[in-house]
C-alpha cells in the first residue's frame, strides 16, 4: 500500500539521483579544463541541487502526477501501462541532453541549448571531428542511462491505484506540493543561481552546477523573444546606448594603406588561428614562427577581433560584415541570404573575378550554398583535388590546399582577381603529416598550418602577380586551448601584405572581423552603403573605437577604457577590467538587443517575399 502511495516520491528522489550522477559525469569528463576541488565539486552538486534539479524533477513528474490523480478516482486505468512510453522518452532525453551537455562541453565550453540543432543537421562536424570508437563509446553510455532512468521509475510505479480515502488525501497533499515547486520553477528559476561567486569559482564548476536539462530549455527562450526589451532594455534605454556605435558609411579616408586601387586580392581564412597561438599578441611561443617572420613585412592590426566562435558564423561576419548572433547561424538561413550583402558581389560589381578554396565538403553547414548566393564565381572543394591527397577526416591538408591557390592565383592575368583560401588541418582530429610539436597534438596542428602559410608566401614572392597582390590573412574564430572565453580567445591576428601595400607598419585601432568588408572596399574605392554593421574603421567618422563579440552564452564588449564579458544566460559580469558601472556590459545589450531587432525585420520581409511569391 504505502509503496502505491509514494510511488511519486520515490521516481522524484530516483530523478534526483540520477542529475547527481549526471553532475558527476560531467565535472569528471571536463576535469581537463580545469583543476577542480572536492569542495568545489561538493559546492556544484549542492547549488545544482538546491536551485535546478528539485524544480526540474518535479517538472518531469507532472505527467505522471497528472496521471495519477485520474487513476485514483477510476480504479480500473492501468496506470503503469500507460506511463511506460513516458518513462522511456524520459529517461532517453534526460540521458541524452545529460550526455551531450557532458561531451560537447570540452569543445564548446558553454551548457547544452537548442542552438546545437542547428549544428546536428550537419553531421560531418562530429563524424570528421571524432573517431567513431568515440560516438560508439558514447552512444552505448546514453542507451545504458536511459535504461538507468526508465526501468526503475517503471517499476516504482504500481500497476493500478486502488482509490481509497487515503491516497486522494495524499494526493491532494502531494498537489499543493507539485503545484508550488512548478509555479516557482516557472517564475523564479534562473540559470546563474546555480553559479557560485564567477571571482573565486571557474566556469566550468558553475556550469556543472546547473542541471543540462533546464539549460536546454531554458534555451529554447534565447531567441527574439528572450532577447527584448522587457528582459534587457527599455526601448529608450535601447535607442540611447546603441547611438552612434555604427556610424552611417562615409567616403572619407584618412589611411590610405595600398599603392593601387585595384590590387589581385587573397584572403586567407585561418581555421581557429587566435591569438593564443601568436607570441607578438601575448600567445603561446614558437608555435607560429612564420607569422612572426611574416609579421614586420606587413600591415599588422594588433586589436583586430573575432565576432564569434565558430566558423559559420565568422565566415557571415567576414564576407557578409553581418554581426553574429548568440543563437542564430545564418549561413544555413537561405530565406535571409537576399538581405545579406557580400564583399564577393561588391567586387564582382567592381569587375574582379571570384573564388573560394577549401580543402573540405562545401555540404558542411551550407556553406556551399552560401558561397553561392554571396557570388563567389569559382568554387574549389576536396572533389576537386585527387582522392590520394585527401587526409583527416575533414579533407585535403592545408599545405596541398594552399599551394592549389597559389597556383591559381599565378594563373591570373589581365583584370581583376579575388579569392579566398580557407585552411581546415588546425581542427580536431589534429591529424597532419607534420610532426613538430611530438607531445601536443593541437599545437602540432597549429604549428602545421602556420608551416603551411609559409611556404605559401614563399612562393608568392616568386610569382609575378605578387607586385599587385594583397594578402589578407584572418582568422575565422579562435581556439579553447587551456583557456576560456576571454580576450585572447576573440582577439585574432589580422595581417595585409604583399607588393601591393605601401609599407610595413602596425594599426591599433580597436576593429571586428565584420569591419573588414567596409574597411577594404573604402581602400579600394568601392561604395559599402549596403553593410550597415561594417565600419571603416579608417574613416574620420569612426570616432568611437570599440569591439563586440558573442558566443551562445555570453558577449564582450571593449574599447578604450577596457573590457567587459557577460554571461547572457546567467546574468552575471563575469569580468569587468576596470570596472566601469556597467556601460559597456550594457553597450553589448544594445547592440545584441537591436541586431535581433533586424533579425526579425528580415524574417518578416523573408515571410512576405514567399507569401507574395506563392502560387495564387
Amino acid at each position: 500500500m504505502k509503496r502505491s502511495i509514494h510511488y511519486l516520491e520515490y521516481i522524484y528522489c530516483h530523478l534526483l539521483v540520477c542529475f547527481l550522477i549526471g553532475r558527476v559525469a560531467f565535472i569528471l569528463n571536463n576535469r581537463v579544463l580545469g583543476s577542480v576541488s572536492l569542495a568545489d565539486a561538493a559546492g556544484a552538486c549542492w547549488r545544482g541541487f538546491v536551485n535546478h534539479d528539485l524544480m526540474v524533477a518535479a517538472f518531469l513528474l507532472v505527467v505522471p502526477w497528472l496521471m495519477g490523480l485520474v487513476a485514483v478516482r477510476r480504479p480500473s486505468l492501468r496506470l503503469r501501462a500507460w506511463l511506460i512510453p513516458y518513462y522511456i522518452v524520459m529517461g532517453f532525453f534526460m540521458a541524452l541532453v545529460t550526455a551531450a551537455d557532458a561531451v560537447l562541453y570540452e569543445f564548446w565550453q558553454f551548457k547544452l541549448g537548442v542552438m546545437v540543432l542547428n549544428y546536428a543537421s550537419s553531421p560531418e562536424g562530429t563524424t570528421n571531428s571524432v573517431s567513431f570508437a568515440y560516438i560508439l563509446i558514447r552512444v552505448v553510455l546514453v542507451l545504458a542511462f536511459t535504461l538507468w532512468i526508465s526501468i526503475p521509475s517503471i517499476l516504482f510505479t504500481p500497476k493500478r491505484l486502488t482509490g481509497n480515502t487515503s491516497e486522494r488525501l495524499w494526493l491532494r497533499n502531494i498537489s499543493i506540493i507539485w503545484c508550488f515547486l512548478l509555479v516557482s520553477g516557472v517564475c523564479f528559476m534562473r540559470q546563474g543561481d546555480a553559479y557560485g561567486d564567477p571571482k573565486t569559482s571557474t566556469p566550468m564548476v558553475n556550469h556543472a552546477a546547473v542541471n543540462p536539462v533546464y539549460a536546454f530549455f531554458r534555451s529554447l527562450r534565447l531567441d527574439r523573444k528572450y532577447f527584448n526589451r522587457a528582459n534587457l532594455l527599455t526601448e529608450k534605454e535601447r535607442a540611447s546606448l546603441f547611438e552612434g556605435l555604427y556610424p552611417e558609411p562615409a567616403d572619407d579616408i584618412q589611411d590610405t594603406l595600398l599603392v593601387s586601387q585595384r590590387p589581385d586580392i587573397l584572403i586567407v581564412f585561418i581555421e581557429g588561428f587566435g591569438a593564443r597561438f601568436i607570441k607578438e599578441l601575448g600567445g603561446l611561443p614558437d608555435v607560429a614562427p612564420g607569422w612572426s617572420r611574416f609579421i614586420p613585412e606587413g600591415i599588422f592590426w594588433e586589436n583586430y577581433y573575432s565576432n564569434s566562435f565558430r566558423t559559420d558564423r565568422g565566415t557571415v561576419c567576414a564576407f557578409s560584415g553581418w554581426l553574429s548572433f548568440t543563437d542564430v547561424g545564418l549561413m544555413k538561413k537561405t530565406e535571409l541570404y537576399p538581405y545579406l550583402p557580400s564583399l564577393a558581389r561588391s567586387l564582382g560589381k567592381a569587375g574582379y573575378e571570384t573564388g573560394y578554396i577549401y580543402g573540405g565538403s562545401m555540404s558542411n553547414m551550407g556553406k556551399g550554398v552560401y558561397l553561392e548566393n554571396m557570388d563567389f564565381q569559382h568554387l574549389y572543394s576536396e572533389k576537386d583535388f585527387p582522392a590520394e591527397q585527401k587526409g583527416s577526416g575533414w579533407g585535403v591538408p592545408d599545405s596541398i590546399v594552399l599551394q592549389r591557390a597559389c597556383q591559381i592565383v599565378g594563373q591570373w592575368k589581365g583584370g581583376h582577381h579575388f579569392l579566398t583560401a580557407q585552411t581546415l588541418s588546425s581542427h580536431e582530429p589534429w591529424d597532419v603529416p607534420y610532426h613538430r610539436f611530438e607531445d601536443d597534438k593541437i599545437l602540432n596542428s597549429f604549428a602545421y598550418t602556420d608551416y603551411s602559410l609559409a611556404c605559401m608566401m614563399d612562393s608568392l614572392k616568386q610569382l609575378p602577380q605578387w607586385d599587385n597582390l594583397l594578402v589578407i590573412m584572418i582568422p575565422d574564430h579562435g581556439f579553447l586551448y587551456k583557456q576560456t572565453y576571454n580576450q585572447i580567445f576573440f582577439r585574432a591576428p589580422m595581417l595585409w601584405t604583399g607588393g601591393a601595400i605601401r609599407g610595413p607598419r602596425k594599426m591599433d585601432v580597436l576593429m571586428n572581423q565584420s569591419d573588414l568588408p567596409a574597411t577594404l572596399l573604402s581602400q579600394l574605392g568601392i561604395p559599402h552603403d549596403e553593410y550597415p554593421w561594417s565600419r571603416n574603421v579608417l574613416s574620420q567618422t569612426y570616432t568611437y573605437p570599440f569591439v563586440y563579440s558573442n558566443w551562445p552564452a555570453g558577449l564582450l564588449f571593449a574599447d578604450s577604457t577596457g573590457i567587459s564579458i557577460y554571461d547572457v544566460a546567467g546574468d552575471v559580469v563575469l569580468e569587468e577590467n576596470p570596472a566601469d558601472d556597467g556601460l559597456r556590459v550594457k553597450r553589448a545589450q544594445a547592440i545584441l538587443q537591436t541586431s535581433y531587432d533586424q533579425l526579425g525585420k528580415m524574417r518578416k520581409a523573408a515571410k512576405e517575399a514567399l507569401k507574395n511569391d506563392a502560387p495564387k
